[in-house]
């Protein structure tokens, strides 16, 4: 486990989890902290700003890390997070940027409500934790890469069958399991269009991208986690967050 995975890892577990968010923020971020989960500011004080309270508030988290890996200086990590006794259920995504020593220097997150009854019958966070390392990261990253940009930017289902096992299994809360399941979902209205890829990263067989797409006039964030299995996308979750306006941001934004 490289050493920026494990500070990701850290101010998740005991910033977060544990409550101790200030000794975590100092101890896991670097010379800056730039933030762009929308609700939170800036900076070591921005983060204690939001998470001081939010531990009072939420006394009792049960927050597991369901796949986190790293990608050179990138760190890619999912949760669930069930606060006081499941009152409140979200699954959330998060994408850090980290300097040559690990600490934390960005972070980028999409947080949605846990769906129990998902349209395929999977769990939105069930499935494979650790990415295969016998698999070939870069070959699955390119998969990935030219999926988004030849199926998802241009809504060419014509091409699923060349990147998307007929099998698939899907996570995300409203798309049937299958490559058929995808494809109608495609289509749809609800899926709209993917308009920019920020950020891919990988690991073995996981291949995570962070974009924006735009359905229904609204503008959403979106983390899609893919598992390649003999070249083809076997298996999805999708995590994603309405952006809002801009005067209701406390920080530079999703991106």
């Amino acid at each position: 486990m490289g050493r920026a995975l494990d500070n990701v890892r850290g101010i998740y577990l005991e910033g977060i989890a544990g409550g101790d968010a200030r000794a975590a923020v100092y101890r896991y971020t670097g010379h800056r902290y730039t933030q762009h989960s929308t609700g939170v500011a800036d900076g070591r004080e921005g983060f204690l700003a939001f998470f001081e309270p939010f531990v009072e508030r939420n006394p009792r988290r049960d927050i597991t890390i369901k796949r986190a890996f790293q990608d050179g200086r990138w760190v890619f990590c999912s949760a669930y997070q069930s606060l006081n006794d499941g009152a409140a259920q979200w699954v959330t995504m998060d994408l850090f940027y980290t300097d040559a020593d690990g600490l934390i220097l960005e972070h980028w997150d999409t947080i949605a409500p846990y769906v129990e009854n998902t349209v395929s019958g999977h769990d939105m966070v069930a499935g494979p934790q650790t990415p295969d390392p016998a698999a070939d990261t870069e070959q699955n990253k390119e998969t990935v890469l030219e999926f988004t940009k030849q199926v998802r930017q241009t809504g060419d289902v014509g091409q699923l069958d060349r990147f998307v096992a007929p099998d698939l299994l899907q996570h995300a809360p409203g798309i049937p399991d299958g490559r058929d399941g995808l494809a109608a979902w495609l289509l749809s209205d609800a899926a709209g269009s993917y308009e920019m890829l920020f950020r891919l990263i990988g690991a073995g067989d996981l291949v995570v991208t962070y974009g924006k797409r735009h359905a229904r006039g609204r503008d959403i964030a979106v983390f899609d986690l893919y598992r390649i299995r003999d070249g083809k996308i076997a298996e999805h979750w999708m995590n994603e967050e309405e952006i809002g306006p801009r005067d209701t941001w406390g920080n530079s934004g999703k991106f």
